[in-house]
């Protein structure tokens, strides 16, 4: 009998570091790749594995999240096992503390710990929102269940530099978790590997039986054991459960011959920009492309992309860009850029190395370098932007680390 597997994502992160992106919405709920959510790449990965039992637990700023997926993520109302289901937090009662929001990642689980009893679930999938990749779930659980793992925790190799980050395993010959540790200061090395260590990637595959015991034992802690990397691993390690590490390298992707090597925690605004980057190489290494991986979103309703003009210096063309539809780039210049829905650039205006969100006017003769614009900003003709960041940040305007500016949603001239 095939096994019975529920799907939980965890999409209630605040996103602090991607403000002012997440001065209204939370994280996955930020847009990406033209058309996209950060969330969507998540879902995906469970549709396309053959998961359709799907909870969303949310909770920061979730308006713009909840009407995402209330537009554009319906299954049939006919079959049961198939739906795709928001989970807000809910304020859940404890006797001696009352009512509390989400806690943790762990204590977001145990809060609604009855929907797993509800869909009598073998195993529960549960995967971060927030993290841009492809990931073939199937074959995570099937390892999974040949190694008679408690837990499976999806493993990514990192630099040393960068892993302080994330948790940290190390594993024996057979990919058996022996220690794991959450951001540690100076996260250790892969064993053979140096300057490497293995990160978790936040995606967890738990037997049914092992998530109940464990969360029941870690939420009677009262003041501690609401995160599953910060507490809940560990315990289950010295509890003597069976944790495995799965090798996300090995993971294999339907109609994509190289392997599957790209995964990105968009955390910050210099990581976000850099992941948007990616898209717009000739042959990018996160292919969205691939027709037997299909990446769905909300329907788009708008008409097809258009350029127009062609006049000597006066000619609407792009390089090296994707778009979304509804965007008419006339009698201007974009390059090495991503463009969301509804983008109008206008005659004589350049637009290099930058991600405009939904229904973003560029006026004429402006040029806009490496900058992030959030949805409904009209930029006045002749305007400047990312070629002085000090003008930049006098008006207001967040730049980040690397130099890239970002120009939040709304904003007025």
């Amino acid at each position: 009998m095939k096994p019975r597997v529920l799907g939980m994502i965890l999409a209630g992160g605040q996103g602090s570091r991607l403000s002012p992106l997440t001065m209204r919405r939370s994280k996955p709920a930020v847009p990406f790749g033209s058309k996209y959510r950060i969330i969507d790449f998540a879902i995906n990965n469970f549709i396309n594995s053959g998961l359709f039992s799907i909870y969303v637990l949310t909770q920061y700023k979730a308006q713009s999240l909840t009407e995402h997926i209330q537009r554009g993520w319906r299954f049939g109302t006919f079959l049961s096992d198939y739906f795709i289901t928001l989970v807000p937090a809910q304020m859940y009662r404890f006797e001696e503390l009352g009512p509390v929001w989400y806690r943790g990642t762990a204590d977001a689980v145990y809060q609604n710990l009855h929907l797993v009893g509800n869909h009598d679930a073998d195993y529960v999938a549960i995967f971060s929102g927030d993290h841009i990749y492809k990931m073939n779930v199937e074959h995570m659980l099937q390892q999974h269940i040949d190694s008679r793992a408690d837990i499976s925790i999806a493993a990514y190799p990192m630099p040393q530099a960068q892993a302080h980050q994330f948790g940290i395993m190390h594993v024996n010959d057979k990919w058996k978790v022996t220690d794991f540790l959450e951001k540690p200061v100076n996260p250790p090395s892969i064993p053979g590997q140096p300057g490497t260590s293995l990160t978790s990637m936040g995606n967890y595959i738990f037997s049914r039986r092992a998530l109940e015991e464990l969360l029941e034992t870690s939420m009677s802690g009262g003041e501690e054991g609401f995160d599953f990397g910060k507490d809940v691993i560990p315990r289950a390690l010295s509890d003597g459960y069976n944790v495995m590490a799965y090798d996300f390298h090995k993971n294999p992707i339907p109609g994509q011959d190289r392997p599957n090597l790209y995964w990105r925690d968009v955390g910050t605004l210099d990581a976000y920009f850099d992941a948007s980057m990616d898209l717009v190489t000739v042959n990018p290494e996160f292919d969205i492309y691939n027709g037997e991986w299909p990446l769905r979103t909300s329907s788009e309703f708008s008409p097809p992309a258009k350029f127009v003009h062609e006049s000597d210096g006066r000619r609407g063309q792009a390089f090296n860009s994707i778009m979304a539809g509804g965007t008419i780039i006339s009698g201007g210049t974009v390059r090495d850029s991503v463009l969301g829905r509804s983008v109008h650039t206008h005659s004589y205006s350049l637009v290099e190395s930058s991600v405009l969100f939904d229904n973003v006017q560029i006026g004429r003769h402006s040029q806009i370098r490496r900058t992030i614009i959030d949805k409904d900003v009209i930029v006045p003709p002749a305007t400047k932007i990312g070629h002085d960041v000090e003008h930049d940040r006098a008006r207001g305007f967040t730049v980040t680390d690397n130099g890239v500016v970002v120009v939040p949603k709304s904003y007025t001239f």
